[in-house]
């Protein structure tokens, strides 16, 4: 079956300020990188937020993309930790 979804479009939900420091961070909880107390906030907000929850999922499905098309390869260390930290700056800065 043809799956349909829609990316996250407008402004994060005005009801959860903290969105733009989830939407940071959502890669963290997808690679298993945060610590136990930040996935279960983590996980918290995203059961409370659509619109983070979508956004997520958008991500995730990024996430399966690249791991199917790079046959599981990974990136050394130091160019996955700059690679995070400028992504997380984007997010910040745009968000």
């Amino acid at each position: 079956a043809d799956e349909r979804w829609n990316p996250p479009v407008g402004p994060v939900d005005p009801e959860h300020p903290e969105c733009a420091a989830v939407i940071a961070e959502v890669w963290t909880l997808l690679d298993g990188e945060c610590t136990d107390e930040s996935r279960d906030q983590l996980k918290h907000h995203l059961e409370e937020c659509p619109a983070c929850l979508r956004h997520y999922g958008v991500e995730e499905r990024v996430k399966n993309l690249i791991a199917a098309k790079c046959s599981g390869e990974r990136a050394p260390e130091a160019l996955r930790e700059r690679l995070r930290i400028q992504i997380s700056q984007t997010t910040i800065i745009r968000g």
